[in-house]
């Protein structure tokens, strides 16, 4: 569905679960994304008529949303007037609210018109609230056996999300905590230690979600996944597989398995294990996976000041020790190449502690030196920091990026130009297919859609085609952060002259050559087309 986030999180599933747990029937329970409350007004009369509305929201990471903008305060406001039972609020939320959902902002703690604000976890809140009855709240952590529990009970109320079940994914947490401490990271706040859950309690939530219909994934909420089912900070391979294979075997139709960070000084610290472990991911993902690697800053000033844990030298031998066992590219249908299996993903954060003039170029060459290298980023996340209560950077708070905005914005520019599009162009060359990929919306003539998965590429075909449908599609040409592209294989008796115009080399005239000299009983001799087309006969067959 256009306008609707294609993902859902932890958080309303261990909601819906705890509440179940509670004593609180399924049929009762009713889940929205605010997407759906601002396209469908009716929805609001259950915000209105609710015993109990729990809000969960917030971000710790801004950022453009395709497909959907997080609540905005007022919104998060209004949700509070209207309804007329008790109020619960918390979620990522409860690290403060800015005044608008950007980087470069403060945040405060405000209860927003709430009657309950969860300082700890909103699902243990939301359980003591039931459970306990107005008395019972607390601010408190739930622990891993709960979670495991809340986790299975709550997989039905994934069929209430508008994009149930086909363009879904579901995110999975199997840590929280971390033990380094970089000044802006709200990851610690979760606890100091890391804790894991078990393979079999994530692999029993997968297989509980599977029963409603869901088949994409996105291992995301870890603060390194190959530190999953270790000391908190060396590799353990065997967790991985037990992992990684338990969530294969419990969904023979997957459809996406993907992951969110991985800390490069892991990988430097403990090469060989971490060389095993990144094996594995590969082995068991879906194409075009991102390893989210938080160097944050390439600047050693900023890195002294914030407690970054590792220097562009050592980010850059992880980033060349993932390609090497990582970025192979599987075969896709008719053996055209599909995205490497996984690649690195770059965060650099500005506004933090110490950040200078020359900060800037540090980064620019660290970027320059990867692609340099002949080596592969998926993705090259540029923000400012967000400035949280509880943090380092409360301190400072965004007084700094407020002072670099012009700048930031300069060499931001000169990134996604000098840096963002070639290398786009090696990591998905043209004829690279992309398989299913979802259409989403029309724009300037063309279809828009993506795959599911980390940080999917925005692709564009020429022409309007059915929204909510999904195409395979080869890869023409290269935006900054998107791709453009033909449906694969591309029929050259049925193909729109803008399709067969697209293909790299091809051009205009040859394109309305081959649209004249229609029918054809193969594909013509053009060396353009060869990665491209196929000719279907009137019974359908290749």
């Amino acid at each position: 569905m256009a306008g609707i986030p294609p993902y859902i999180s932890t958080y309303p599933r261990y909601v819906a679960g705890a509440l179940v747990d509670a004593g609180v029937p399924r049929a009762s329970i009713q889940y929205h994304t605010i997407d759906a409350l601002r396209e469908e007004r009716g929805r609001w009369r259950d915000v209105e008529g609710a015993d109990l509305m729990i809000y969960v929201g917030g971000m710790t990471v801004p950022g453009k949303y395709v497909g959907g903008t997080p609540a905005e305060p007022e919104e998060v406001r209004r949700l509070a007037w209207t309804a007329e039972g008790t109020t619960l609020m918390g979620g990522p939320v409860r690290f403060g609210v800015g005044e608008e959902n950007a980087g470069a902002v403060e945040t405060e703690r405000d209860d927003l018109d709430y009657d309950f604000v969860a300082k700890g976890d909103i699902e243990a809140a939301a359980y003591d609230l039931v459970h306990g009855g107005l008395e019972g709240f607390g601010d408190r952590m739930r622990d891993n056996d709960e979670v495991g529990q809340w986790a299975r009970k709550g997989a039905f109320v994934v069929e209430e999300h508008p994009n149930h079940p086909d363009y879904l994914i579901c995110e999975m947490e199997t840590s929280r905590g971390c033990p380094y401490r970089c000044s802006f990271c709200t990851e610690p706040l979760y606890g100091a230690d890391p804790s894991f859950r078990s393979p079999e309690a994530v692999v029993g939530e997968v297989s509980a979600l599977a029963e409603h219909g869901v088949r994409h994934f996105r291992l995301g909420r870890q603060a390194d996944i190959l530190a999953y089912g270790g000391d908190g900070e060396a590799p353990n391979p065997d967790a991985l597989r037990a992992l990684y294979s338990g969530v294969r075997e419990a969904v023979p139709d997957l459809g996406t398995l993907h992951l969110d960070n991985m800390n490069p000084i892991t990988i430097v610290r403990w090469p060989e294990q971490s060389r095993e472990g990144i094996r594995i991911i590969a082995k068991h993902n879906t194409p075009g996976d991102t390893a989210a690697f938080g160097l944050e800053s390439a600047d050693p000033a900023v890195q002294k000041a914030n407690n970054l844990n590792v220097t562009a030298e050592e980010c850059f031998r992880a980033v060349k020790i993932v390609n090497e066992e990582a970025g192979w590219r599987p075969g896709g249908s008719g053996g055209a190449e599909q995205l490497p299996k996984l690649l690195p993903g770059i965060n650099l954060v500005h506004g933090l502690q110490g950040e200078r003039a020359e900060t800037f170029e540090h980064n620019k060459r660290f970027l320059q030196r990867v692609y340099d290298a002949g080596l592969l980023l998926r993705r090259i996340n540029i923000r400012q920091v967000m400035a949280f209560a509880g943090t380092e950077m409360s301190d400072t708070g965004a007084e700094i990026a407020h002072d670099h905005k012009k700048q930031f914005k300069r060499y931001k520019r000169e990134v996604r130009e000098e840096i963002d599009n070639p290398m786009l162009q090696r990591v998905a060359p043209p004829g690279t297919v992309l398989e299913d990929v979802h259409l989403e919306y029309h724009q300037d003539g063309k279809t828009f859609g993506r795959q599911l998965g980390t940080y999917p590429l925005l692709v564009g075909i020429p022409g309007e085609r059915e929204l909510g449908t999904t195409v395979d599609v080869a890869v023409t040409d290269h935006g900054y952060r998107s791709v453009t592209g033909v449906p694969y294989p591309l029929d050259v008796n049925s193909a729109s002259m803008a399709e067969l115009a697209a293909i790299p080399g091809l051009g205009r005239q040859r394109a309305g050559n081959i649209l004249v000299d229609r029918p054809h009983d193969r594909v013509p001799e053009v060396a353009q087309l060869g990665a491209f087309a196929t000719v279907r006969s009137s019974g359908g067959a290749d």
